[in-house]
């Protein structure tokens, strides 16, 4: 079933890590597995975000062992990101298996990214200027409370919680997803893509990468090669919809764009709110409420309807 939301403050920062926390905590019912964040904060000129992980949550059951496999694998990063130059300015490490860095790196990123991608056991989850992902299992409330999430400043944010039917209940396989190595492109999705391998073979075939069997990664490299190409957001957003077979509502945020799309039978749900300062989405209007509890308006979007928003 799956749980979808966004928000996008227009002008202005604020607090979207606790208000997505409370998007996706008021949706916990349509996906207990997993929870995810894509949060996008004011960028420093010059810095990279990279949020890796370096095992998945079931492998910390596995004894000692794991202990000294994952210190490996973080001094392999390390050592790469050194190799192509980067500079780490700040390191934290929310969970064992889970880092985040700042770094400064005036090189090839998507060359150092698949360098460290060779590391086995590694995945990087995002990179960028302003986009943040984190994703883990348990609801938001776990996830936001051991990332720290609730404090987060900034302009938008798009978030999921997942009930896994296709693929496995891993960090791999949860969403949001990134668009590699494109940096702060983030996607999420409820539905089911039924052309899946066709067009996953196909943007392989033109050099993309694919980290999980989850259809919901397509979109987030559908898009990404799209914005590489020079398509406007909002142009692949309606390309998709003829493109994409199956049943699909997903949201797309970029540095400083939020976009949604529904497919030809809108058969997966979506709520909107609109004002002057503040757009929100979400697969319930409990999630949107969760933020705005005074009375508000909403619409529900119609099939093939695209939108996109400038933060």
């Amino acid at each position: 079933m799956c749980g979808i939301a966004g928000l996008i403050h227009k002008g202005k920062s604020a607090n979207v890590g606790s208000e997505m926390t409370a998007m996706l905590q008021a949706l916990k019912h349509r996906g207990p597995d997993s929870t995810g964040y894509a949060v996008y904060g004011e960028p420093v000129e010059g810095d990279y975000v990279m949020r890796l992980k370096v095992a998945e949550a079931e492998d910390m059951d596995r004894g000692r062992g794991i202990h000294r496999v994952i210190a490996d694998r973080i001094t392999e990063v390390e050592t790469i990101l050194a190799e192509h130059g980067a500079k780490i300015k700040t390191k934290e490490a929310p969970r064992e298996y889970s880092l985040r860095y700042v770094l400064t790196h005036s090189g090839d990123t998507g060359e150092m990214a698949s360098h460290i991608e060779e590391t086995e056991g590694v995945e990087i989850l995002s990179m960028g200027n302003g986009l943040e992902l984190i994703k883990d299992l348990g609801d938001a409330a776990v996830v936001a409370e051991a990332y720290g999430l609730n404090d987060f400043q900034g302009t938008h944010g798009i978030g999921h919680t997942r009930m896994a039917t296709e693929s496995d209940v891993d960090i791999k396989s949860a969403h949001p997803y990134w668009a590699f190595p494109y940096n702060d492109v983030s996607v999420v999705h409820n539905g089911q893509i039924t052309n899946y391998w066709i067009m996953r073979r196909e943007m392989e075939r033109k050099g993309h990468r694919f980290m999980s069997n989850c259809d919901s990664e397509l979109l987030a490299v559908y898009t990404a090669h799209n914005l590489a190409n020079g398509v406007s957001l909002e142009d692949s957003l309606r390309q998709s919809i003829q493109e994409i077979d199956g049943v699909f509502t997903y949201l797309v945020a970029t540095k400083d764009q939020l976009g949604m799309a529904k497919d030809t039978m809108a058969a997966k749900p979506l709520v909107l709110y609109e004002s002057d300062d503040l757009i929100a989405m979400a697969s319930e209007e409990v999630a949107i409420r969760a933020i705005l509890p005074q009375e508000i308006d909403t619409t529900d979007p119609y099939d093939e309807e695209v939108r996109v928003w400038q933060a």
